[in-house]
């Protein structure tokens, strides 16, 4: 939509014509708040339309477009409203007329159980109103509402959950309250597909209705594959695993049959939520699974997708494990439909990441990718774990060593210091034991770690490192100022992603000032 600004700017017709398109529901409900007449709201929305292309170039900057046009769009209602009152058309009959008509039209069909909801809406408060209008019916996403009425996105989230409770107690009819869950919320028949089992945990507490999958897999970690549940590829991850982090080969292949045998199953279920977070360690999964959806024939089951970096009241947002039941539930019903446009995206950063080399996906960080909002800054993080030009470490291991010179010498302070700078990463203890390892060891150790016996296994408890130092070598203070490089000194064996890295001589290096693979 920014491009389509922009243009217009240049006095592109064609590309405010998109505007118009775009921004036309969502001006029109805003109009109606303010004037409670279709019609009046109608024009006050073509007389802004107006205002704003003969007026684009006074526009400093095209991201903020939203509020500007939400101003004129006010200043024309309050130019109507100076005027004399036509006889009012209630908003929701006129809208039926329309192309951009209430989709729960096609939900409730009798026309008493629509009159009665849409009642039990006008009863809201407006901001309730307004938020409930441009997000269920009018189908915008959080941020563009956001963007256009002025507030934050948490604060959106926080008004639709206030509606939805509100509607169910105000309903008064037990069918239509029954149609209003299935709307908002999902029937019985829904799959929730989550990132851990902590969050599965919560959601079986009564938050949500429908079955949970809590998807068990480490994309984020050792060797992918553009289809990982091909035999061959699974056994392959299955060994690398077992190695690199202790997950015996036959829990992880059995884990990853039950769970692949589920989804296969998808079609049984109304409709299928993925619920991620922002990090790499999630989006890698959320795009493998948007991947393999973008491959199915879905029918009549939908797909949707709840996906968040933040919370608020929390300053350091890790994942949605943080929150409580109480905090997930107004996170309940808040996703959004995922259509061609989160599968094409999906579909292409999963198809890069498991490339044997990464120039692919340094040309889709290019691109536009905002329909998965997180991806890109995920994406770029993974690339940062590359060697870097400047030593040979990787972001993990730099972090790792500059919190030592930092005064930081126990490993759980390191992997929790380390986790909370890179969050991004989404980086668990298995896969932080696994890098610490690999520095600590000869030839070449960047550090010591004096009183370890051993690493902590797969679901053991972390008792080997009760009484551990860990201290920065020599040779460590020289790759930290630069004198020595530790891919070129010790030569490296390391996947990231679908690229396998081998030797002393590194062909793909992250070089932190430009941002880039080289």
């Amino acid at each position: 939509m920014l491009q389509y600004i922009e243009e217009a700017r240049r006095g592109d017709r064609q590309a405010f014509e998109q505007i118009v398109r775009h921004f036309t529901p969502m001006a029109n409900a805003v109009a109606y708040e303010k004037l409670h007449d279709y019609q009046l709201a109608e024009d006050a929305v073509q007389e802004a339309f107006t205002e704003a292309f003969l007026n684009l170039n006074k526009l400093r900057a095209v991201e903020a477009f939203p509020g500007w046009f939400k101003a004129i769009v006010a200043r024309q209602c309050y130019r109507i409203l100076r005027r004399k009152q036509h006889p009012a058309l209630p908003y929701d009959e006129a809208v039926e007329s329309t192309e951009a008509s209430f989709s729960v039209a096609d939900i409730i069909e009798k026309k008493e159980a629509r009159r009665l909801l849409h009642e039990s809406i006008a009863a809201l408060t407006s901001n309730m109103r307004i938020a409930v209008q441009l997000y269920y019916f009018q189908g915008y996403s959080l941020q563009e509402i956001a963007d256009f009425l002025g507030t934050s996105v948490p604060v959106l989230k926080k008004r639709l959950f206030d509606a939805r409770r509100k509607l169910k107690g105000a309903l008064p009819v037990a069918d239509v309250l029954s149609v209003f869950n299935h709307l908002y919320e999902g029937g019985k028949g829904l799959l929730h597909i989550v990132n851990g089992d902590v969050v599965g945990d919560k959601l079986r507490q009564g938050i949500v209705k429908g079955d949970v999958l809590v998807w068990r897999e480490v994309y984020s970690h050792g060797p992918v594959f553009l289809e990982p549940a091909e035999q061959d590829n699974r056994f392959i991850r299955a060994e690398y695993l077992e190695q690199t982090m202790g997950i015996p080969q036959t829990e992880f292949i059995q884990g990853s049959e039950s769970q692949e045998k589920i989804l296969a199953d998808f079609h049984k279920y109304e409709e299928v939520v993925l619920w991620f977070e922002h990090d790499l360690f999630d989006q890698t999964m959320l795009c493998y699974l948007l991947h393999w959806f973008s491959k199915q024939k879905q029918g009549s089951t939908k797909l949707s997708l709840l996906c968040i970096g933040e919370y608020p009241g929390i300053e350091l947002f890790r994942g949605l494990g943080q929150l409580s039941v109480e905090q997930m539930e107004t996170l309940s019903g808040t996703w959004k439909l995922i259509g061609e446009k989160e599968l094409e995206v999906g579909r292409a950063f999963w198809e890069a990441f498991v490339l044997p080399d990464p120039e692919s996906l340094q040309q889709l960080l290019a691109k536009d990718t905002s329909a998965l909002p997180f991806a890109h800054d995920a994406f770029v993080a993974h690339l940062s774990r590359f060697p870097s030009t400047y030593n040979g470490l990787g972001i993990v291991e730099q972090m790792t060593l500059e919190m030592i010179l930092a005064g930081i010498n126990s490993p759980y302070e390191l992997f929790k210091n380390v986790g909370d700078k890179l969050h991004i990463l989404g980086m668990g203890d298995l896969q932080y034991w696994h890098i610490l390892r690999q520095i600590a060891q000869d030839p070449y150790p960047l550090l010591q770690m004096r009183g370890l016996t051993e690493f902590p296994g797969y679901n053991e408890p972390g008792m080997p490192f009760q009484n551990c130092e860990v201290v920065l070598t020599a040779f460590g203070e020289n790759v930290m100022s630069g004198k020595e490089d530790w891919a070129e000194k010790k030569g490296i064996d390391e996947w990231y992603g679908g690229v396998h890295l081998q030797g002393v001589t590194p062909r793909w290096r992250w070089n932190s000032s430009s941002q880039t693979i080289q």
